[in-house]
């Protein structure tokens, strides 16, 4: 049972952190409406919208990101502890109890993301919501591809990707 609770309690989590991000930025993009658009700013948003897919939403999340989430949940549903279980969405996320390597390319991932917080958060609008529309893209994108990858690995189906998790944890 505490397994059960740890791995819905880890994908809510994080589709909770996914879906704040993507209402927040929604209303950026909303009040960058509000301004006058140039031929500049629309064609940059088609390109960051296509790019963004692509990079943020079909390699990032769909290849990547999502289906190691999905290994991670079911290895939490399998082999609970009280620690992973509270801290269940950032076990799914693979903040411990993860690979070197894959502990040192997350948060240095979670730096440059930051970085680009700050950075886009100091433009004026349009400029904003002209980027942000596509981190928008990319996050739902990514909601759907996490709850896809969860759906098949609870629906009984073998994880599309590795849990990559540090060696004895099991």
């Amino acid at each position: 049972m505490l397994g059960v609770v740890g791995a819905a309690w880890g994908l809510a989590g994080l589709i909770g952190l996914l879906a704040f991000a993507v209402y927040r930025l929604g209303g950026v993009v909303v009040a960058g409406l509000d301004h006058a658009w140039g031929w500049q700013h629309v064609a940059l948003a088609l390109a960051n919208a296509v790019f963004m897919a692509w990079s943020e939403g079909l390699r990032g999340f769909q290849r990547s990101f999502s289906p190691r989430v999905a290994a991670r949940l079911k290895l939490l549903r399998d082999h609970p502890s009280v620690v992973r279980v509270v801290l269940a969405p950032l076990f799914a996320m693979g903040y411990f109890a993860a690979t070197r390597e894959r502990l040192i390319a997350l948060y240095a991932l979670t730096a440059g993301i930051v970085v680009l917080i700050v950075v886009v958060h100091m433009l004026p609008q349009p400029w904003r919501a002209v980027l942000d529309i596509g981190v928008v893209l990319g996050l739902s994108w990514g909601i759907v591809s996490t709850l896809h990858s969860a759906w098949r690995v609870f629906d009984g189906k073998p994880a599309l990707g590795d849990s990559d998790t540090s060696e004895g944890l099991c």
